[in-house]
């Protein structure tokens, strides 16, 4: 799944694809990459942004998601965590809704997707950006994560959408601090205890960043970054995923490509 971030303020390519052209070239880049799944944003989840109106956020990204499906073979997913936004995206030919707040910004959303046959992606989230950092208490953060995500996924069911149509995303960066982060990572196995396909949305957060540079993590440039990512991708890739969420596309699909030559190695 390749990012794409029709924003002025993501916190790594904010400003980069705000222009239409420039958004499609980019999605016409990743594509060509290997991207199955083009995600486009229209509003920052970073730390401390804030909320765009319904408005901004649909005019940036209704016009992308709809020349995409005209001239790509790729699947689209809209991410945002809105029910309006979500059902028009839809309309204009969204694959998957990704909804970071699991449901727990707007409700709504819940039957938005339900009477459209889409995949929806529901995260595990406490709060807004502006006070995210600010909800990081667990007393086990693997256990709680899972256990949120569970109650979530019921209440999506009891609103009508179908069990096998959800993919569940841990929301590694979302309320959690950096140990919690890794802690996290290194227990997604339990995540299959909820047995729903899950997808990892990892790439170029703090916690990447942290683990190369703990006492300047902001120093840490893209590609440093980038190239962490992919070492983690490759790593998780021992486990059970749907997907990976990436910015850099190309990296991703040369670690994948070189997992699965050792794999193939391994079996003869």
């Amino acid at each position: 799944m390749g990012v794409l971030n029709v924003t002025p303020d993501s916190f790594s390519d904010g400003g980069q694809f705000l222009e239409f052209d420039s958004a499609l070239a980019h999605a016409r880049e990743m594509a060509e990459q290997g991207a199955q799944i083009i995600d486009i944003g229209g509003e920052s989840t970073r730390p401390g942004s804030m909320r765009v109106s319904l408005d901004q956020e649909q005019q940036r990204v209704l016009p992308v998601i709809r020349a995409i499906k005209d001239e790509l073979k790729v699947k689209v997913s809209i991410d945002t965590m809105n029910a309006d936004t979500a059902a028009k995206a839809i309309a204009a030919g969204a694959d998957i809704v990704n909804d970071v707040s699991g449901g727990l910004a707007d409700p709504q959303i819940f039957a938005a997707v339900a009477d459209s046959d889409c995949n929806y992606v529901l995260g595990h989230w406490r709060g807004h950006s502006d006070i995210m950092d600010s909800l990081t208490t667990y007393s086990d953060v693997a256990r709680e994560v899972v256990a949120e995500l569970a109650e979530q996924v019921s209440m999506a069911v009891a609103a009508g959408i179908a069990r096998e149509r959800i993919v569940v995303d841990p929301g590694l960066g979302f309320a959690k601090d950096m140990k919690q982060n890794w802690d996290l990572v290194a227990r997604l196995d339990e995540l299959e205890n909820l047995e729903l396909p899950i997808l990892v949305g990892a790439s170029r957060k703090r916690f990447i960043a942290h683990a190369l540079d703990s006492k300047n993590p902001q120093s840490v440039d893209t590609g440093r970054r980038d190239v962490a990512t992919a070492v983690l991708t490759a790593l998780l890739l021992q486990r059970k995923l749907w997907g990976i969420r990436v910015h850099n596309v190309s990296n991703t699909v040369d670690a994948i490509s070189v997992v699965a030559a050792l794999k193939e190695a391994q079996d003869k």
